[in-house]
This record gives C-alpha cells, sequence and structure tokens, in this order.
C-alpha cells in the first residue's frame, strides 16, 4: 500500500492490522517479572495476569491458559516472582498488546539467594562495599529523613527511640511500599526527594522483619546504586538482626533493627548532658588546680630574699661598696706610707752626700774668677797662679780672695 496522506488516509483496521502484522513477527522470549494481579474467574478458559519490573513502573499484560495457571506447584500470588515464556500478540480488535504465556516458571528461594549473591559479587567488585566510601554520620542531625512503610512499626520505631533519647530531633516521613512490585519505585522517588533536600542531613531506609521474598526489594540492584550515589549519608534499617539485604552493604551504616537506627542517629541527651557536667567538671578541677600553682609560685617568688627585703641587698651591697673603698683607701695610704719613707730615706742620702753637708765640715769650695763670673773648681794649685782671683765658697756664705804667690 502507499504511504498514507492527508488526502489518503489509513483506516484504523488497517493501522491496527499492520502493528498486528509486525508484533507477530517478533519471536517468543522469556521474561522475568513480579506479578502484581491476576484474574482467574472460574469457567473461564483464559487467565489475565500483570506481569510488572520491580525496579521500574513499568507493566505488561500476560494471558495464560487456565490449566497452566492452575497446574502450578505452588499457587500464583499477588508479588510471586515468576519467569515466564510467550510470544507477544497484538488484539486488533481492542488495539491492546499482551503476552501470550505458554510456560510459568515460579522463581524460587534458592535462585533468588543466588541471584542475590551474583549481584552482591559484582557491586563488591566495583566498590560499592568499600568501607572507605561511607560517609560519617553528622553528630546532630537537623532532619532525619525517613522512608518506611505506613503506620507500620518500623516507623514507630524509629520515631519513639529517636525522640527519647533526643527529643528536640525533627523527621520528615516519606510512607512508600516497602515490598511488593511497587516498592522500588516509590522507595527511589522517595530517596531522590529526601536527597535534594538540603535540610536533610541523613536518611533512614527502615521495615521489620519478612521473608526472602519480603526483603527482596532492599537486594535490587538499581536501588542499591541508588543509595551508592546518594549525596545525603544513608542507614540501612531493614528487618531483624538475622537479616542482610544488600543494601546493609551499600548504605553508610547498618542498623541491626529500626530500634537500632533510633538510638545510633542522635546522641543521647541524658548521656551528653553527664558528658557536659563532666568535662565542665574537668575544667573547674584544671582551672582551680592552675591557679593554685601559680599561687604557691607568687608565694614563693614572694618569700625569696629579693622580693622579701629588696631594699637589704642593697644595703649590703653598700656596705660591701664601703668595705672595699675603705680597703682602697688604706692600701693607698700604705703605699703612699712607704713611697714618703722611701723620698725621706733618698733625701737623707742624697743631704749625706751633697756639698753643703761636706762644707758644714769646716770644708771650702774654690772656684776661679773671670770677668764673666766663676770658670770652675778649682782641684790643683797649679790651677791658681799669682793673681789669680778666686771665690771660696762656705756652709754660709762666700768670699773672695786675690792669690799673691806661690807656696
Amino acid at each position: 500500500m502507499s504511504s498514507s496522506t492527508p488526502e489518503n488516509p489509513w483506516p484504523v483496521r488497517t493501522v491496527a492490522t499492520k502493528i498486528s502484522e509486525w508484533i507477530h513477527k517478533l519471536g517468543a522470549v522469556w521474561v522475568e517479572g513480579q506479578i502484581t494481579q491476576i484474574s482467574a474467574r472460574p469457567g473461564t478458559a483464559t487467565a489475565f495476569i500483570t506481569l510488572r519490573d520491580p525496579s521500574a513502573d513499568i507493566s505488561l499484560s500476560l494471558t495464560a491458559p487456565m490449566g497452566l495457571v492452575r497446574a502450578q506447584e505452588q499457587p500464583l500470588t499477588d508479588g510471586s516472582q515468576v519467569i515466564v515464556h510467550g510470544k507477544p500478540n497484538f488484539w486488533v480488535a481492542r488495539g491492546t498488546l499482551s503476552l501470550r504465556v505458554d510456560e510459568i516458571r515460579a522463581v524460587g528461594v534458592g535462585e533468588l539467594l543466588a541471584r542475590i549473591e551474583r549481584l552482591r559479587k559484582l557491586l563488591q567488585a566495583e566498590g560499592l562495599f568499600d568501607p572507605r566510601r561511607k560517609r560519617k554520620l553528622p553528630f546532630l542531625p537537623h532532619t532525619i529523613g525517613l522512608i518506611t512503610g505506613r503506620a507500620s512499626a518500623a516507623e514507630r520505631d524509629v520515631l519513639a527511640n529517636t525522640t527519647k533519647r533526643w527529643p528536640a530531633a525533627q523527621f520528615r516521613v516519606i510512607n512508600t511500599a516497602v515490598q511488593g512490585a511497587t516498592a522500588v519505585p516509590q522507595i527511589l522517588e522517595a530517596l531522590s526527594a529526601l536527597d535534594r533536600d538540603p535540610e536533610v542531613d541523613v536518611i533512614i531506609l527502615a521495615r521489620g522483619g519478612g521473608s526472602v521474598e519480603d526483603l527482596l526489594p532492599f537486594s535490587d540492584e538499581t536501588l542499591c546504586r541508588a543509595v551508592a550515589a546518594c549525596g545525603t549519608p544513608v542507614i540501612s534499617a531493614i528487618g531483624h538482626e538475622p537479616d542482610s539485604p544488600l543494601l546493609d552493604h551499600v548504605a553508610d551504616l547498618r542498623a541491626s533493627t529500626p530500634t537500632d537506627a533510633g538510638k545510633r542517629v542522635v546522641p543521647d541527651v541524658a548521656e551528653e548532658t553527664s558528658r557536659i557536667h563532666q568535662m565542665r567538671d574537668r575544667g573547674r578541677r584544671a582551672l582551680h588546680g592552675w591557679v593554685d600553682r601559680e599561687e604557691r609560685l607568687l608565694r614563693q617568688l614572694r618569700t625569696r630574699p629579693a622580693l622579701a627585703d629588696p631594699l637589704g641587698p642593697l644595703g649590703r651591697r653598700a656596705e660591701e661598696i664601703s668595705a672595699l673603698r675603705d680597703r682602697s683607701t688604706r692600701c693607698m695610704n700604705v703605699q703612699l706610707d712607704r713611697a714618703d719613707r722611701e723620698l725621706e730615706a733618698l733625701r737623707s742620702r742624697l743631704t749625706a752626700l751633697g756639698p753643703a753637708a761636706t762644707l758644714a765640715r769646716g770644708y771650702a769650695v774654690v772656684q776661679r774668677l773671670t770677668t764673666d763670673g766663676a770658670e770652675g773648681v778649682v782641684r790643683d794649685t797649679s790651677e791658681a797662679g799669682p793673681g789669680t782671683r778666686l771665690r771660696i765658697r762656705f756652709v754660709d756664705g762666700a768670699v773672695h780672695a786675690t792669690v799673691d804667690d806661690e807656696q
């Protein structure tokens, strides 16, 4: 047929037929999902099943023979994890797509555990379990984000234990499904909303205990990767102590129970008050000890001679200076006396040896006179000829004489 145009449009039947022909060309496929609705009315030959993707808000309609549904060892119920084999089918009359199923396999607990183990090894190999990437929880969060079931025991445990430890704690609670096909999409949406909230400092994912199938959403790969990429620290409080979904390994902190999460997300106000009192007492004792040490040091300083009698050392130093000065004066006087005695002795020696002492003993000094005055001492008679004028010096004066003749 030629292409459709506004002037030559295709009828609805043509479009539906072409879609049906194209879909019928597809081969049979194996599909895994979670059953959310089963319609198997008595007396009908066909059962209608809605199969949902656990990690996304996407579902697919299935049609199966009633005998195939009833032949299952374990009755199919809402929430059952199954693998089906079928061929896509487009109903032209209704314009709907469904998968005509010819085989249904229930995913057992063993298979679920094996898948969880394979996913655990994959996430561990990628480093999502590495303790070094885990963020430290705030000491006292401003607002605590809580994702849990509506009116659940887990919600009551977290709120009661947190407010008991810290009455001023603030919460932003988002209630979601915590099991079943809608759990993962709702939890992802709530996690994204809390992570974007700037007032939320920590996020708690809480749920009570349950079977492996009930806790299966908390081992979902999409949820684990979302928690790992979350910018806000996340606490996993899923189930009881023996339960260990993959979320426990990815979260920044694993709480064994929701009650434990309430105890670990905030400090105990009584303990912190007691610690403050202890620190205050320690500070007071330390300050008093320091003051006492300083007072003892001041007392020791005051009792030292330099501070007890500040003028005493000056007086003693003045006495020492005065004694040294007297000593130096005495030493100087002794030196001067000794020098005076030595000078007197020298004077006496000079007096005894001088010409005046000789003249005093009756001697005289004879000098020859010239017109210019005395010329020299006469030591020999040959130096004083007749007519020589002489000057004779005695101890008490001098006389002049003239030599008459030689003797």
